[in-house]
């Protein structure tokens, strides 16, 4: 296929930042298993919070937090707090604005060499619920293991529901090289993903990545980990480290990204930088 042209800012998607490491930067215990999920009951209100803030800041994708409400992470009220969690999200944002039902690993989305050989009832599973709790699209989000995230794509497709799928290379940047993620995003497309994206790698090695991408002829974007890649700039909220942030989106758009946004380690500020960024081009 023929390379990805640059495209303009009116065309790209801001998608929301961080929700677990938020919750956490916000005093709310995100610790064991069930993580983000754990708000929806303890914090409802800093959850919202945080969803109406990022509406402010000019995201207009909200993910809900439902990426550990799987019953091994949550116990039997894995669909209520699903449900809640898609609640939450939809009330916190204006009418126009989509919320996306995030399906992330079976297991843990550092250790690929976890993931079942058959996850496909559970993601299929997850992906009815979220369906049923009235996302607009289905996030399949923070893959490393390639196989799996064919199985949950596939499950996402069966309800019908749009679907984008980001692979990850870990906040690390160890678990897939540029060239088998680049291989997996071929075959997620194949599939009739809406958007390949990265998610959760250095922000240096996203923007290689995306360099990669754009020749396959994708929808693509990223939204990446802001943790610990530039020591020059301190904290991942300082003003500094934001700047270098949308530096780098900067670089995704030029390469033809059409999705953009934040994933562990942005908040609200690093959305609002990026908004003013694409409102200005």
């Amino acid at each position: 296929m023929p390379p990805m042209t640059a495209i303009g800012s009116k065309n790209i998607t801001l998608l929301d930042g961080a929700v677990g490491t938020e919750l956490a930067r916000r005093g709310v215990d995100t610790s064991g298993p069930a993580w983000s999920a754990r708000a929806v009951i303890s914090a409802p209100d800093v959850l919202t919070a945080i969803h109406s803030d990022y509406a402010a800041a000019g995201a207009t994708v909200h993910t809900a937090a439902t990426f550990r409400t799987r019953p091994q992470n949550v116990g039997g009220d894995w669909r209520e707090l699903t449900r809640d969690a898609v609640f939450l999200a939809r009330d916190a944002v204006p009418k126009s604005h989509r919320v996306a039902g995030s399906i992330g690993p079976v297991e843990d989305c550092y250790r690929p060499d976890l993931s079942p050989p058959d996850a496909f009832p559970q993601h299929v599973a997850m992906a009815e619920q979220l369906a049923l709790a009235g996302v607009d699209l289905l996030l399949v989000e923070t893959f490393a293991n390639p196989d799996e995230a064919v199985q949950a794509v596939t499950a996402a497709l069966s309800t019908g529901l749009p679907v984008w799928c980001a692979l990850s290379s870990g906040y690390r940047g160890d678990l897939l090289d540029a060239g088998q993620l680049i291989e997996a995003a071929w075959r997620l497309g194949e599939l009739g993903v809406a958007h390949v994206l990265v998610n959760c790698t250095p922000l240096p090695q996203t923007t290689e990545i995306l360099g990669g991408l754009r020749e396959l002829g994708l929808s693509f974007g990223a939204y990446a980990n802001a943790y610990g890649h530039w020591p020059d700039v301190g904290q991942p909220h300082s003003e500094g480290a934001v700047s270098r942030y949308v530096a780098e989106v900067r670089r995704w758009v030029a390469h033809g990204a059409r999705v953009v946004g934040g994933c562990c380690g942005t908040g609200p500020a690093h959305i609002r930088a990026i908004s003013k960024e694409l409102d200005t081009r």
